[in-house]
């Protein structure tokens, strides 16, 4: 038995902030200096180094479920299924809900109930949870409903992956630039053909890794130190990306059984444009190959970086033939993966 994708949906906020819209922002180095050159210039290097020229925001009267709640719509449209025999709602988050305009984190009750509750799920056996796995969340909740569905604990599963990153940033760290907000869903369910999930692997790396992201204070000694905002250690996380995730890649694409000259598409979490081609780069070289043209398809230039949203939007929007110049094509062969906070690593290949 093996599981697949039976439907996908994501939903892009209509709230668009440019690079430009940073050029009034007062950017502060990590001990509250100001920086020796101007906001172009810092806007510049970052564009050089992400690929990000455009984010998305979400509405200010929506949260984090609401975002959910829309993906998982489309998602159900998508697999043409009745909601009420979903198993399992596996909801990967990091922040919960956060109002617009506050600074507290609302997870009471979980965001898994709240979708169910929006989606108007009757079926109490319908069992509704939330899990913090940094961005490679949404893969890990796939291969969590892998292992229901195996183990016969269910039949199908609502996987989503919701973050509005926008309402816990530091507006005075230039980081705050890259991330965004998004949510992508999907039905997962066993596959009744050649399709579905092949191999897959899952890491947590928690020795120094685990203080790669965290929660700390505002650049800005003004502002209440008691009031935090997510930080990370971007070389630090850069070098342990290019370390791990290629020989991560590597040994669920062999323990597949299928060869390098078989995968056709790679979908990586949407962090940095710089990093994830330097980890495909890295992944080819361990089989001594040169990276295919348009083997990686991007949304980071105009999405930025949604955490736990980015991959699956970026699948629906693949199937949807919404990225210029990509097409997938029933029985190619993919790789998902995604590195984030834990430091945490999975992927997963799967058959189209």
């Amino acid at each position: 038995m093996r599981i697949k994708i039976a439907g996908i949906g994501s939903y892009i906020p209509e709230k668009k902030v440019s690079n430009t819209d940073f050029g009034e922002h007062v950017f502060l180095n990590e001990d509250g200096t100001a920086f020796a050159y101007p906001n172009e210039v810092v806007i510049k290097k970052f564009k050089g180094i992400t690929g990000i020229e455009h984010r998305r925001y979400a509405e200010d009267h929506l949260n984090s479920s609401d975002l959910a709640f829309f993906a998982s719509q489309k998602a159900i449209q998508n697999a043409g299924i009745d909601p009420e025999t979903i198993d399992y709602i596996i909801f990967a988050h990091n922040f919960g809900d956060v109002k617009h305009g506050t600074i507290q984190s609302d997870m009471l009750p979980s965001l898994a109930t709240r979708v169910k509750n929006k989606l108007q799920i009757k079926n109490p056996k319908c069992v509704a949870y939330d899990i913090l796995f940094g961005c490679p969340g949404w893969i890990e909740g796939v291969l969590q409903a892998n292992a229901f569905i195996k183990s016969g604990m269910a039949k199908r599963c609502l996987v989503i992956g919701s973050e509005t990153l926008s309402r816990v940033v530091d507006a005075h760290d230039r980081d705050s630039m890259i991330y965004s907000d998004g949510a992508g869903a999907s039905i997962i369910e066993a596959s009744d053909d050649e399709s579905g999930m092949l191999a897959y692997e899952s890491a947590t790396y928690a020795n120094d890794e685990a203080g790669y992201l965290f929660f700390g204070k505002s650049y800005n000694p003004d502002l209440d130190p008691d009031t935090r905002y997510i930080k990370m250690y971007g070389r630090k996380i850069y070098e342990f990306a290019l370390n791990q995730v290629p020989a991560a890649m590597k040994s669920c694409l062999d323990k597949s059984g299928l060869g390098i000259d078989d995968v056709k598409k790679i979908l990586i979490h949407q962090a940095n444009e710089k990093m994830d081609e330097a980890i495909i780069q890295r992944f080819y070289k361990l089989y001594d190959r040169s990276v295919p043209k348009d083997i990686m398809p991007m949304s980071i230039h105009e999405l930025g970086n949604s955490s736990v949203a980015t991959v699956p939007t970026l699948f629906d929007l693949l199937i949807r033939g919404e990225i210029e110049n990509q097409t997938i094509h029933k029985g190619d062969v993919m790789i998902f993966a995604s590195v984030g906070a834990g430091m945490n690593i999975n992927a997963f290949i799967y058959r189209y």
